[in-house]
């Protein structure tokens, strides 16, 4: 299996690196530099306490854990987030907890089921994403007088295909 090496600055104490969980897994599990409280309908940073250094001609793409999408209302609100070769500033995790309404005061983690709502503590160590590494082939845009002729052009706009078969 190709290993691409990437470079981890650790810019927090006690920091959790990323790791593969299984052998085959795609995306290495990102746990929280600390401890962070999100309340319905807000979105919040979740900081990794990590830096990194990219190859260039990649990215690493973060992504949602899928027991976290289905137990809880917690959401990375870009998700697939893109982080640049360029990028050298600590990584953080944009979360947001879609509960509808308040749900009173009581507090709720990731390791919570039933899709809980109300307000969400991510605690420091928590697995709260997935990184990915991705290569990225280069763009070079070609005007042209009109696309209708290139390729095939399957019709219909946005939602044209329907939800049903």
């Amino acid at each position: 299996m190709k290993e691409i090496e990437v470079a981890v600055e650790i810019c927090r104490e006690g920091v959790t690196l990323p790791r593969y969980r299984n052998e085959w897994d795609a995306g290495m599990d990102v746990c929280a530099a600390e401890d962070v409280i999100i309340h319905p309908n807000e979105t919040a940073i979740v900081p990794t306490g990590l830096k990194l250094a990219i190859p260039p001609g990649y990215e690493i793409q973060v992504r949602p854990r899928s027991g976290i999408s289905l137990k809880t209302p917690l959401r990375i609100a870009n998700s697939p987030g893109t982080i640049d070769a360029g990028y050298r500033d600590e990584l953080g995790i944009i979360v947001t907890n879609t509960s509808a309404g308040a749900g009173g005061d009581e507090y709720y983690t990731v390791d919570s089921s039933g899709n809980k709502q109300g307000i969400y503590c991510i605690r420091k160590g928590d697995r709260i994403a997935q990184l990915v590494l991705q290569e990225v082939p280069r763009m070079k845009l070609k005007v042209v007088d009109s696309v209708s002729g290139i390729g095939t052009n399957r019709g219909g706009g946005f939602g044209s295909t329907g939800i049903n078969e």
